[in-house]
């Protein structure tokens, strides 16, 4: 066993760059990979790139900081490198990264940007590819992903006239906390695919505007990273992957009450991963055809691509008993994220839980699970039926995520019963497409919206939305015409199927 001590000098890593023997460097660490290679679900051909060579950057966005201890047997970590000694790694500027580039160079002024589907639509033609395909991939066919959209548009306003709407105040309380909106910034995993800072753009930006972010269990900086760069007295929640190692589940979840989180979502809807194709392609792409062969032979399954490159540790056999042990471990208000029935929900009111996020993952787990609104409504219904309970409820409260791109999306929700809406992917793209000012200028897109949409309903307040001021009888119809949203639209990405790899004509 190496000596986790030892210092190796750049050409003694350079000499093993093949797949017989292969040490890569990450954050000046030395680590033999060679075992890895065929179980590595990215596929070993972007490792073997990096072969006896300084891997950092290529690692960075698309790995948790632990990724590589956590998946390494201690004695493939094998010391420190001299990084004076390292030689650097040739950066090739490809063609597609040089379109890329030019795109970037096209984007339109912030000030042009009215709404957040603005954002995606640059994004889209901004990012990586694969950037693009982990954050906009959904499961199999990809129906819940966009019906978590539609489902807004079934939804109809009863606004009210001649109130005095001079002031309007859309501020509300989430978990006895304090928010400039009815929304958060929901957990997503690897922040720094978009932008090198990652997810601290969104606490920055969180920050600045009152608003309560969610950590992500699999964020691309780490969790004290991320608590370090919150201002002073913000707010924030976690977004816990239950671990099958309880021991560690128990560590992360006491280090976060420490630190002072103050809600524990624990996500209940990913005993297994969703198949998300967009993501899978990349893999498929991104690998060396001989390569694939070999894997193909030895039965190993790498077709994942970046999604379960980082969430294997996830625990399947997390049931219901677990939530006792839970509450025995902290006093941190525990809500479950991810309930998509109202039977769920009624279980979690129960046991004395603090609420529920009415989810899918946004859609990227099971294809054709409901939208998180329409559970809303049925949730609202039964737990009123069962429990006599009337909904927004202090005591145990609903949110919802999935599909939001405005402000009226949020308000249909609070006025149907929900405490607040979690956002993900849209404020991924602004940050993406803009950096820090994108992040930023979504919030204060929003922040407009609410104003305005506010006094056309005729409330003055987040309590005076209410059930009376929507039409929500067709939220159970799933083939309803409504007016197309074009935005939405021409946004989205229509999956691909199977093609031929390039045919090289002989002459």
């Amino acid at each position: 066993m190496a000596s986790s001590s030892k210092t190796y000098s750049g050409k003694e890593v350079a000499v093993h760059n093949s797949r017989e023997s292969c040490w890569i460097i990450v954050h000046g660490k030395v680590y033999d990979v060679t075992d890895f290679l065929d179980d590595h679900p990215g596929g070993s051909k972007i490792i073997l790139k990096y072969a006896g060579k300084d891997a950092t950057a290529e690692y960075d966005p698309i790995h948790p900081p632990d990724a590589i201890t956590t998946n390494l047997k201690p004695e493939k970590q094998l010391g420190s490198v001299d990084l004076t000694t390292v030689e650097k790694v040739e950066v090739k500027i490809t063609d597609e990264e040089r379109a890329r580039q030019e795109r970037i160079a096209a984007r339109p002024p912030l000030s042009e940007i009215l709404n957040l589907h603005d954002f995606e639509a640059i994004a889209k033609y901004t990012m990586a590819e694969k950037a693009w395909a982990y954050y906009s991939s959904a499961a199999d066919d990809e129906i819940t992903n966009r019906e978590n959209h539609a489902a807004f548009h079934r939804i109809w306003f009863r606004p009210r006239i001649l109130k005095d709407v001079t002031k309007v105040n859309w501020s509300t309380t989430i978990l006895g906390q304090k928010s400039s909106m009815p929304v958060y910034i929901t957990a997503t995993a690897l922040g720094k695919l978009g932008h090198p800072d990652g997810e601290l753009n969104l606490t920055r930006a969180a920050a600045k505007h009152g608003i309560i972010q969610m950590i992500p269990t699999l964020a691309s900086c780490s969790f004290d990273e991320i608590m370090d760069a919150a201002a002073p007295g913000q707010v924030q929640f976690f977004q816990l992957y239950v671990n099958k190692d309880r021991e560690i589940t128990k560590r992360i979840v006491r280090h976060a009450e420490q630190r002072g989180i103050k809600g524990l979502f624990i996500t209940v809807d990913a005993p297994q991963l969703g198949r998300r194709e967009k993501d899978m392609r990349q893999k498929f792409e991104a690998e060396d055809p001989s390569e694939v062969s070999k894997a193909d032979q030895g039965g190993v399954d790498r077709s994942q691509g970046a999604a379960r490159a980082i969430s294997s540790f996830i625990d399947p056999g997390l049931n219901w008993s677990d939530m006792a042990w839970f509450r025995s471990i902290t006093n941190m208000p525990l809500i479950l994220k991810g309930v998509q029935c109202w039977e769920d929900a009624l279980e979690a009111y129960d046991i004395g839980l603090s609420g529920v996020v009415l989810s899918n993952h946004g859609g990227r787990q099971l294809d054709f699970a409901r939208s998180g609104l329409e559970v809303l409504v049925e949730v609202t219904t039964k737990l009123k039926e069962k429990r006599g309970l009337s909904f927004p409820n202090e005591k145990f409260q609903l949110f919802i995520d999935g599909g939001v791109r405005r402000a009226t999306d949020v308000l249909k929700a609070v006025a149907l019963g929900a405490t607040a809406v979690g956002v993900g992917r849209p404020f991924l793209y602004a940050y993406s497409a803009y950096g820090p000012e994108g992040i930023e200028q979504a919030l204060q897109i929003l922040h407009d919206e609410f104003e305005m949409n506010m006094r056309l309903l005729g409330a003055c307040s987040i309590k005076e939305v209410i059930p009376e001021m929507v039409d929500a009888s067709n939220i159970h119809l799933h083939i309803v015409s409504v007016p197309s949203d074009n935005l939405y639209e021409s946004n989205y990405e229509r999956l691909q199927g199977a093609r031929l790899r390039e045919i090289k004509n002989k002459l």
